[in-house]
């Protein structure tokens, strides 16, 4: 390949053409009229814009990107991760029109799409499965039916859902049908497609993800785990590679699962599958996500393996150059996700200018952005301003790093969760690794920010009022010398 469009925009575009310009590979980035003056659009070697702000009227026009593509004679398309990434007949569309696609097969996207047909791959390879209903739910009295024996608590869940829509909690029976309808309801509104099924509720569940990769020769590997417990509204705000709760055993163990499932689909190039991590160390097969994920840096810090890279040489068709004895797990990593919202008031989006935008750096930290000092957050996409990763030799040494790397990144304009990040990593439940995806329900609440910047705020009055004081102290010091010279001028001169 000698010239890829990045269909996407922001920080995974700019990701991505790094890579690709370190192999020799042309880029080209399409953007929306809010992107013109993104740092994407003027990094790439062509750019084109593709329509007004709205995704729908851009990013997510995959028959318009195909004919850029075409008319630029581009030669493989990379998705990124959102928009179009896991659109299956988005990819069917790039391959029709003599293009590559980088990321797996259409008929992969489809399986693992849908949560039903997912775990139905995977039962082929006996991975663990949270004990529900084995198909959709058809109506409400084979729902109860299915409820009683899976037990309660449960969760409905929708099969096409994701980041947590068209998912319901179930105490008892007799909230059941209620909560059905509901989720049937939103999953209609959000996904088009009303089929949901029955999980057990795992009540204090670690979400812990599985990166593999696949060559088109039948080589599957998988590069360790990452650790994305730390969520608000069913969305991760801060990873870790590696988990710090998981043995040798274990994490063997769930490795060759995440192979095995990816071996159902035949699966191509790079991708995840998540699991669930109960507190009584067992695990069980959530979904498969088949796209570079947002938190993909922590892997390629432990590994040493630029996964974008791999993404590409797989989709030129190479085999994999290392297998499964050649990966190694080397220090530790961490990530948190800068978002511009508001952690005090229930995670909202912020938007405005950033009148003051300066990375942090040094030894061992990490900025993937797509920012500017001065640009304008927009209100059409995902508020994530920038990825922070550190890493360390180990664990603690990435935190303090990462505690570090915080407090040197100044963002003015907008609020954003850096504060909530901060606190997440200095408390006691992150440190000692005794956390689970109810980490904000049981350990945060916004009052613990706002007494912690009042604590800084009067900590800033006092150092600002000590040097008023020595200010004043030094002026009346200054003041008093300076008399004495002109009392000793004036007596020299009457001389």
């Amino acid at each position: 390949m000698k010239k890829i469009l990045v269909a996407n925009r922001g920080e995974i575009a700019l990701r991505i053409m790094r890579s690709c310009r370190e192999m020799g590979i042309k880029t080209v980035a399409i953007y929306s009229e809010a992107d013109r003056n993104a740092p994407f659009v003027k990094y790439a070697d062509e750019a084109i814009c593709i329509g007004p702000p709205p995704s729908s009227q851009s990013y997510l026009l995959g028959n318009k990107i195909i004919e850029i593509a075409k008319g630029l004679g581009v030669d493989g398309i990379h998705p990124g991760y959102g928009f179009l990434s896991e659109n299956a007949a988005f990819a069917a569309a790039v391959k029709v029109a003599g293009i590559i696609f980088i990321g797996p097969s259409p008929e992969a996207m489809n399986i693992m799409g849908d949560k039903l047909s997912a775990k139905a791959a995977a039962k082929k390879y006996n991975i663990p499965m949270v004990p529900g209903s084995d198909g959709a739910i058809v109506n409400i009295e084979e729902g109860k039916k299915t409820a009683i024996l899976t037990g309660f608590p449960l969760l409905i869940k929708a099969s096409a859902g994701g980041g947590g829509k068209g998912m319901r909690v179930v105490e008892h029976i007799g909230e059941f049908e209620e909560q059905m309808k509901l989720a049937v309801s939103e999953a209609i509104s959000s996904f088009g497609n009303g089929a949901v099924f029955i999980e057990r509720y795992v009540a204090s569940p670690r979400h812990i993800e599985i990166q593999i990769l696949g060559d088109s020769h039948g080589n599957i590997v998988y590069l360790f785990e990452r650790e994305c417990s730390i969520q608000r509204r069913h969305q991760k705000v801060i990873e870790e590679a590696p988990s710090s709760v998981l043995s040798p055993e274990i994490r063997k163990a769930m490795g060759e699962c995440a192979v095995n499932v990816g071996k159902a689909v035949n699966y191509e190039g790079a991708g995840t599958v998540e699991f669930l991590f109960d507190e009584n160390n067992n695990f069980y097969f959530l979904e498969m996500n088949t796209r570079l994920q947002v938190e993909h840096p922590v892997t390629e810090m432990i590994t040493g393996i630029d996964l974008v890279k791999e993404q590409i040489k797989v989709a030129r068709g190479e085999k994999l150059s290392f297998s499964q004895q050649d990966l190694k797990i080397q220090g530790h990593s961490l990530e948190v996700r800068i978002y511009a919202e508001d952690p005090c008031n229930n995670f909202l989006p912020d938007i405005g200018k950033l009148i003051s935008y300066k990375r942090p750096q040094g030894f061992g930290v990490r900025v993937d952005d797509g920012f500017e000092e001065g640009m304008e957050i927009p209100i059409y996409y995902d508020p994530m301003i920038s990825k922070l990763i550190t890493f360390g030799k180990d664990r603690e040494e990435a935190i303090t790093r990462m505690l570090r790397a915080i407090d040197d990144y100044q963002i003015v304009g907008v609020k954003t969760t850096l504060s909530f990040c901060k606190f997440v990593l200095k408390s006691e439940a992150f440190t000692s690794g005794k956390f689970d995806t109810h980490f904000i329900k049981n350990h945060f609440s916004p009052e613990m920010l706002l007494n912690e910047k009042e604590d800084e705020a009067i900590v800033a009055a006092l150092f600002g009022a000590k040097l008023m004081n020595e200010k004043e102290a030094t002026s009346k010091i200054k003041n008093t010398e300076s008399e004495v010279l002109l009392s000793k001028w004036k007596q020299n001169r009457n001389n």
